[in-house]
């Protein structure tokens, strides 16, 4: 089945040339030109990925980013934003809303699809097969859940793929260059600091269960995950 992709754009132009792209890369492109074009869709059908424009008119991508992360029936949706705004704080405040990777404008098709295609098999893949338990926490790999004792714990994607990558190798210390590369893929470019929004995102997810603290600094060299507070 093709990957459904929703195109939140409110320039038609951009709207176009990017659900063109997405057809002739074998996925499906659905419309939206603002956030509540974008949530009627999303309740329609649950996409794939959302691409997402920054400068939406009224509420902002950012803003919306937000809102679909605080809704259990996109939480969970990857999203990719599409911003002019090239600023390192810009670029960490999309992350930090939400977002699991950006594309900065202008940009190719080609690049977009590229990126596409990596935040899915990033989300998608199967490598979180399994149950994983520790210090309280529990994945279900095949159900894609995370359980804190009985409660299900509510977590984006990227989280996701970071916390079971922390469960099923703890105790040991990996610099951000390790995780870029063991959580994010090496062949996708996204910067170190990249790493330290998503901890922080991540302790954030784990503080209602006073779990946050097993993600642990370790200065000058990176993070470990211990059971062991």
């Amino acid at each position: 089945m093709h990957k459904r992709i929703l195109i939140v754009e409110d320039e038609a132009s951009i709207r176009d040339m990017v659900a063109f792209a997405l057809r002739k890369a074998g996925m499906d492109a659905a419309h939206a030109a603002d956030a509540r074009a974008a949530q009627m869709a999303i309740s329609e059908r649950v996409p794939d990925l959302i691409l997402l424009d920054w400068m939406l008119p009224g509420t902002s991508g950012l803003e919306l980013a937000r809102r679909l992360r605080r809704e259990e029936l996109s939480r969970e949706i990857p999203i990719i934003m599409l911003t002019a705004r090239g600023e390192e704080m810009d670029r960490v405040n999309g992350l930090e809303a939400g977002v699991d990777d950006y594309v900065i404008k202008p940009f190719s098709t080609r690049e977009l699809i590229a990126r596409i295609k990596a935040v899915l098999r990033r989300s998608q893949g199967d490598d979180g097969s399994g149950i994983v338990e520790l210090g309280g926490l529990r994945i279900d790999g095949p159900a894609h859940r995370v359980f804190a004792g009985e409660d299900a714990v509510p977590i984006g994607p990227t989280e996701y793929r970071l916390l079971f990558f922390f469960m099923t190798h703890p105790e040991r210390v990996y610099s951000r260059a390790q995780l870029l590369d063991h959580v994010w893929g090496g062949s996708v470019y996204v910067e170190e600091r990249t790493v330290d929004v998503h901890i922080r995102r991540l302790r954030k997810t784990l503080e209602p269960w006073k779990l946050d603290d097993m993600v642990q600094t370790v200065r000058g060299a990176g993070y470990r995950f211990s059971a062991n507070t």
